[in-house]
């Protein structure tokens, strides 16, 4: 089941690839859960990039979203939100993001346990709206999905004080019900969301 229409998501993917040709970014949110897990794609695009490299955008009608601390551009449907290090505000800052980089086709993609902590974030902030509901599936597509390491997560979460998002997210497990969006069978969740449970009361 798509959760945006397929036009939607192949503009959003052709206009990334554009952009990746031109400019030096770091991908978080929709399309790099997609590029972990392979499951939603997305309609919008997410990037952190360095002041150096916000000069360059400014190519594209670019436009600062002073309230919500980050740039924009809009393109037809497709809004592509800009993130600047030292400037933005995100779960972890922008600028302490590069320690958590992989490379997934060509694309510099924050780590699916770096992700999911950006993505906790996001939903923290939108829980009652359409995108709180893709931020749902786009967790748990990560904890399924992606290789997930929860050492890893948990080291995360105490470098930056968050220790509470690991309860967060296994309350977010516990309740989600849409296995459907996930493409699962009743058993396949139940199996997969076992496993991560699990895995959670490891010491």
């Amino acid at each position: 089941m798509e959760f945006w229409n397929s036009q939607l998501t192949e503009k959003s993917w052709k206009l990334l690839q554009e952009l990746r040709k031109k400019y030096s970014f770091i991908l978080i949110e929709g399309w790099a859960t997609y590029l972990w897990t392979r499951q939603q794609k997305s309609k919008d695009i997410d990037i952190v990039v360095e002041i150096k490299e916000l000069q360059k955008l400014k190519a594209e009608n670019l436009s600062k979203n002073y309230n919500l601390k980050k740039y924009e551009v809009k393109s037809d449907e497709i809004d592509v939100d800009i993130y600047v290090s030292y400037f933005s505000k995100l779960t972890i800052a922008p600028e302490n993001l590069k320690k958590y980089i992989k490379k997934i086709e060509g694309f510099d993609v924050v780590s699916q346990e770096a992700l999911i902590i950006l993505k906790q974030g996001a939903y923290k902030d939108r829980k009652n709206s359409i995108k709180g509901e893709k931020d749902k599936i786009d967790i748990l597509s990560l904890l399924f999905f992606s290789d997930f390491n929860i050492k890893i997560y948990k080291s995360i979460l105490k470098e930056y004080s968050l220790d509470y998002y690991a309860k967060n997210l296994i309350d977010l497990l516990k309740n989600f019900k849409d296995y459907d969006s996930l493409n699962l069978t009743p058993r396949e969740f139940k199996i997969k969301k076992k496993m991560v449970l699990d895995e959670f009361k490891k010491p």
